[in-house]
């Protein structure tokens, strides 16, 4: 089987010949995918939606519900976390052959704070546009502050001139 260093490229750039001269002879683009689709052999959704623990085979262990304190309940599993690390080290020393439970309980602990740390993110996506959004607005304030500030020193330069001109 021989295979071409540079091969010529797909027969799709046929369909833009005339775009130069007429924009609209290009095709238009494929409709957005809605709902499930499959890529690489695995099946993907265009809802963006935070699965629940439960729906991905681990147990929750902090509240269920909207009214969930994320600081609280980050603090509760990061000290829990420590807790099982200290645990584990000391499991390792005494009794090295049972340390498989210790293992499970604090990836169970990772990964509830992890599945915490994501419903955050629509939140923390927020705040970042609001912040971005904010500096813009700062931006075009002190634009607005400069133009004015030089367009008062140009019309002072234009009287001063003016004036000479007047003066001779």
């Amino acid at each position: 089987m021989s295979t071409a260093t540079y091969p010529p490229p797909p027969p799709f750039y046929r369909l833009y010949k005339d775009y130069l001269q007429d924009p609209k002879s290009a095709p238009e683009p494929p409709p957005p995918i809605e709902g499930t689709y499959v890529l690489f052999g695995s099946n993907y959704t265009t809802d963006d939606v935070l699965p629940n623990l439960e729906e991905q085979g681990v147990r929750q262990l902090y509240p269920k519900g909207p009214n969930v304190d994320f600081k609280k309940e980050l603090r509760a599993l990061n000290r829990e976390l420590q807790l099982h690390i200290l645990e584990l080290a000391d499991v390792l020393v005494e009794r090295p052959s049972q340390y498989a439970r210790r293992v499970e309980e604090i990836s169970l602990i990772f990964k509830n704070l992890h599945h915490l740390l994501n419903s955050l993110r629509p939140h923390q996506a927020r705040a970042t546009l609001i912040h971005i959004l904010e500096l813009q607005i700062q931006r075009r304030k002190q634009a607005i502050e400069d133009i004015k500030r030089r367009r008062e020193e140009a019309q002072k330069l234009l009287k001063e001139a003016l004036g000479t001109l007047e003066g001779q």
